[in-house]
């Protein structure tokens, strides 16, 4: 396999500025469980150190990058993580919501302990607005996010996109690098102010274990 050469700082960003008002950051710092600087799985080296806490601009959303991420459970994670990360706090309205996010696992072939067959939903977001009312925004496998190790090989999604690309010593050391996809959600209901947001996994025998890096709410 070629190794993979980086790429330029513009080809990363996939993006442009936007104004400071058109976007508010949903903090997902109370209930992150895997830091950036720790270990993800089980390999050494392989972390989210190069995504850097900040702010940022991906495929031309801003987002705000917290301390660690939210993941969900997966039999193969040496950690155990929940299988839902319930109120996750919003109480704002918002046109559209974006999400940065991806999974550990499943880019193998097929009869592997780690293969996640594309088309599988394997998490969800629900939308919980002040009313009581629900929306549901769903993680679809090979639609959404794949597995955030990639090569030349690897495919793309087909719903989502890719919004930012880095690596780690892990990935590395087997000729891949590590990204993260896009999930921007058009909001059926405006008007309505949003609660809280939870987030569960939806196939529980998935070898992946999805998480999430940041939620940005885009205004009308």
């Amino acid at each position: 396999m070629t190794k993979l050469l980086p790429l330029t700082a513009a080809l990363l960003a996939l993006s442009t500025a936007a104004p400071p008002d058109k976007f508010t950051f949903v903090d997902l710092e109370p209930h992150a469980n895997q830091k950036l600087t720790d270990v993800f799985g089980t390999l050494d080296g392989n972390d989210l150190k190069s995504l850097r806490k900040g702010e940022r601009t991906c495929a031309s959303v801003n987002f705000k990058i917290g301390s660690g991420v939210v993941e969900l459970h997966s039999r193969l994670l040496p950690n155990k993580r929940p299988n839902k990360v319930e109120g996750i706090k919003v109480g704002k309205a918002c046109a559209k919501l974006h999400i940065l996010h991806a999974t550990e696992y499943g880019n193998a072939e097929e009869g592997n302990s780690i293969f996640v067959k594309d088309g599988t939903q394997i998490a969800e977001y629900k939308v919980r607005y002040e009313d009581g009312k629900t929306e549901t925004i769903p993680v679809v496998y090979g639609q959404d996010v794949r597995d955030w190790w990639f090569n030349e090989n690897s495919k793309g999604v087909t719903r989502g996109k890719v919004a930012w690309q880095g690596d780690n010593d892990a990935a590395t050391g087997l000729q891949c690098r590590v990204r993260l996809y896009l999930t921007s959600w058009t909001n059926p209901h405006p008007d309505k102010k949003i609660a809280t947001i939870d987030y569960q996994k939806t196939d529980m025998d998935s070898a992946a274990a999805p998480f999430c890096a940041a939620i940005t709410l885009e205004a009308k």
